[in-house]
C-alpha cells in the first residue's frame, strides 16, 4: 500500500474530480487514457463518437477506438458547453442510460463540469424503472442510445417522463425527438467552460441509485469531494502506478466499477473498456493489451478458471505477464475461489474490497495484498475510514460476537435525495449503517457474515446463507450456489439451496450434495436443494428476491431431519 501520495500525483485544489482529468490533459496530452474493445458489430456503430478501427486477431474480429487524455478532456469541455448552451443550470441533474462505451466518461466528467449532477441509471432498467429514476432524480435531461430506444419510447409522454426537457441520443440514426450527439457536440468548444472554475468540493456532484432489492431504487447524493476522496482511497489501496492498463469490465453506471476507474484517474494510466464477459475475450484483451490490474466479478473468476481447465493448449499461447492484481468486490468471495486462482496464477497478488453505494463505492473495508492469509475476511477499515460493529443497540459488540457493521468516513453519502426518513435510519451520528452482518477476529479483520434482512431464523436457530454457500462452492462439480430462507409450518423458515452445476457435471445428484454436506452441523444444512442456474446482476450480486419470488410461495418437499 503506499503510505504517502505524491505531490505530483495531486492537483493545487483538492476535493473536485475533475481537477484529476485537467491536471492528465495537461501532463500527459497525448498519452492513451481510454481504449474501449467491442466484439459485437451492431453495437459498434451505435456508440463511437470517433471512428473505430477493424482489428483481426487470431481469437476474435473486433472494433477499436482510442482517447488521449488531452481528447478525453476536450470531448468533456464539449460535453459541458454544449449543456451549458441548451440551458443547463449549476445542480440540475443529467441522466445517464448509456451500456460502458468511449462516449460515458468524457459525458460524465462534462456534467461534473456544469456544476450540474450526472445520475448514471442501471442498463438493465425496465420502462418504469427508468421513469422512476428520472423522477426521482428531478433529471432533465437523457443521454442514452438505440439499446434503450423501447423502454424509453415506452414511458417517454407519461407524467414521470415530464420534467426530461432535452434527449441526447449517442449513436446513429437518431430519432426525431432527440439531439444527435455526435454531430451536435463537435460544434462547441473544447475550451474549459468557466462553470468548472466556480465548483465547490461540498457542490453535490452524482446522484447514483441502490440496487433496489427491497423495491424500487432509492436516490443516492454524493458531493464532489466524496468522488475525489474515493480516487485517493482507490489510489491508496491499490498503488496503481502510471505505467499500469486497468482492464474495466463492470458497468460504469455502478460505483463499483467507476471508483475502481479511480485509482487509473489518480494515476494517468491506461484503461481498457471492454465489451463482453466470454473469458476467453477477457483473457485474450489481457494478453494482448498487456493488462496489470484486472478486478473481476467472482462468476467472471470462475468462468476464466474454468475456461483455463477446459482448454489448456489456448493458454500456452497467451503471455499474462503483465498481470499483476487480481482483485474482486461486490459481493462476498469464496476462499476456495481464491484458493483455485492462486493454483493457476501464482504471481498475482489479490486483493478484495468492501463497499456500498452509500460509501461512494468501495473501499471502506479493505484487505490488501498484503493479508492474503485472511482471505474470506473483506479486511480492516479503509484509507480515511472507521468500523465498527454494533447490537441492536447501537453498542460494540466483543470480538467473534456477530452485529451490523457500521462505517464512518469523507465517502459517506450526504443523503438520499428526496427520503429524509430513509436518510435518518441509515446515517446515525455520521455512521453509516450497511445493513450488513459480520464479526472481528482477533486481528481486527471483519468477515461478512450475511445482510441483515437474508438470515434465515429457523426453528430458533440463526442461520447465514454465506457460510452455507463458502461450504458448497468448495464442492468441485459447482459453479454457482444461492441460499435463501422459504416458510415452513414447523420451523418457521428452511434453508433452500439454489445450485448450479458447472458443465459436464449434470450427474451430480442431490444425495451427491447432501453426501458433501455432511460436515456441517445439521441446524446449517438446507432442507431444501434445487438444481438450476443462479441469478446475478449486472455487478455480480446474487438476485435473492427474484428467488424468493420463485420458491418463496412454492410448497416444497424438504428434508426434516431430526435435530
Amino acid at each position: 500500500m503506499n503510505t504517502q501520495i505524491k505531490e505530483d500525483f495531486l492537483p493545487a485544489e483538492k476535493g473536485k474530480l475533475a481537477d484529476l482529468l485537467e491536471r492528465n490533459a495537461s501532463q500527459w496530452p497525448d498519452e492513451t487514457a481510454l481504449i474501449e474493445l467491442n466484439p459485437i458489430h451492431d453495437e459498434a456503430k451505435n456508440l463511437a463518437w470517433k471512428e473505430y478501427s477493424l482489428v483481426e486477431t487470431g481469437h476474435s474480429v473486433h472494433y477499436r477506438s482510442e482517447l488521449t487524455w488531452r481528447q478525453f478532456d476536450d470531448q468533456a469541455n464539449r460535453v459541458a458547453n454544449m449543456l451549458l448552451a441548451h440551458g443547463v443550470n449549476r445542480g440540475d441533474k443529467i441522466a445517464m442510460l448509456l451500456m460502458n462505451c468511449i462516449d460515458w466518461l468524457p459525458v460524465y466528467f462534462g456534467i461534473l463540469k456544469t456544476g450540474a449532477l450526472a445520475v448514471p441509471m442501471n442498463f438493465r432498467y425496465t420502462s418504469e424503472e427508468i421513469a422512476y429514476c428520472t423522477e426521482l432524480s428531478e433529471s432533465t435531461a437523457l443521454f442514452f442510445a438505440s439499446e434503450f430506444l423501447e423502454r424509453v419510447e415506452a414511458v417517454r409522454e407519461s407524467d414521470l417522463m415530464s420534467g426530461i426537457r432535452e434527449y441526447y441520443w449517442v449513436g446513429m440514426d437518431p430519432p426525431a425527438y432527440t439531439t444527435p450527439f455526435e454531430e451536435t457536440v463537435h460544434g462547441f468548444s473544447a475550451e474549459r467552460p468557466e462553470t468548472a472554475g466556480t465548483i465547490s468540493p461540498d457542490d453535490n456532484a452524482a446522484i447514483y441509485f441502490s440496487s433496489g432489492t427491497t423495491g424500487f431504487p432509492k436516490a443516492i447524493l454524493h458531493t464532489q469531494n466524496g468522488l475525489y476522496t474515493a480516487a485517493v482511497t482507490e489510489y491508496m489501496h491499490h498503488s496503481q502506478r502510471h505505467e499500469d492498463v486497468f482492464l474495466l469490465i463492470p458497468p460504469l453506471y455502478h460505483t463499483g466499477a467507476k471508483m475502481h476507474w479511480f485509482g487509473s484517474l489518480m494515476s494517468g494510466g491506461r484503461t481498457i473498456l471492454l465489451k463482453g464477459t466470454d473469458p476467453g475475450w477477457l483473457l485474450h484483451v489481457a494478453a494482448t493489451e498487456h493488462a496489470s490490474v484486472v478486478w473481476l466479478l467472482v462468476p467472471w473468476a470462475r468462468d476464466i478458471l474454468d475456461h483455463i481447465e477446459r482448454f489448456p493448449e489456448e493458454m500456452k499461447n497467451l503471455d499474462l505477464s503483465s498481470w499483476r492484481l487480481m482483485h474482486i468486490g461486490a459481493q462476498p468471495v469464496p476462499p476456495s475461489l481464491i484458493k483455485r486462482w492462486k493454483e493457476v496464477f501464482p504471481q498475482h497478488e489479490y486483493d478484495t474490497n468492501y463497499g456500498l453505494s452509500e460509501s461512494t463505492g468501495p473501499g471502506c473495508v479493505h484487505l490488501g495484498v498484503e493479508n492474503i492469509h485472511k482471505v474470506g475476511a473483506i479486511g480492516r477499515a479503509g484509507y480515511n475510514w472507521e468500523t465498527r460493529i454494533v447490537d441492536e443497540g447501537g453498542e460494540d459488540v466483543a470480538p467473534g460476537t456477530v452485529g451490523e457493521l457500521i462505517v464512518r468516513g469523507p465517502g459517506v453519502m450526504k443523503e438520499y435525495y428526496r427520503n429524509p426518513e430513509a436518510t435518518a435510519e441509515a446515517i446515525r451520528d455520521g455512521w453509516l449503517h450497511t445493513g450488513d452482518m459480520a464479526k472481528e477476529d482477533e486481528d481486527g479483520f471483519i468477515f461478512l457474515v450475511d445482510r441483515k434482512k437474508d438470515v434465515i431464523i429457523t426453528g430458533g436457530e440463526n442461520i447465514y446463507p454465506v457460510q452455507i454457500e463458502d461450504f458448497l462452492n468448495a464442492f468441485e462439480p459447482v459453479k454457482d450456489v444461492a441460499v435463501i430462507g422459504v416458510p415452513d409450518e414447523r420451523l418457521g423458515e428452511i434453508a433452500l439451496a439454489v445450485i448450479e452445476l458447472k458443465p459436464g457435471r449434470e450427474d451430480v445428484t442431490e444425495a451427491d450434495v447432501r453426501a458433501w454436506l455432511e460436515e456441517l452441523p445439521r441446524y446449517k444444512r438446507p432442507r431444501a436443494i434445487v438444481f438450476e442456474p443462479v441469478p446475478r446482476n449486472a455487478t455480480g450480486k446474487i438476485e435473492k428476491p427474484k428467488l424468493r419470488e420463485r420458491f418463496g410461495a412454492v410448497e416444497l418437499v424438504a428434508q426434516q431431519t431430526e435435530e
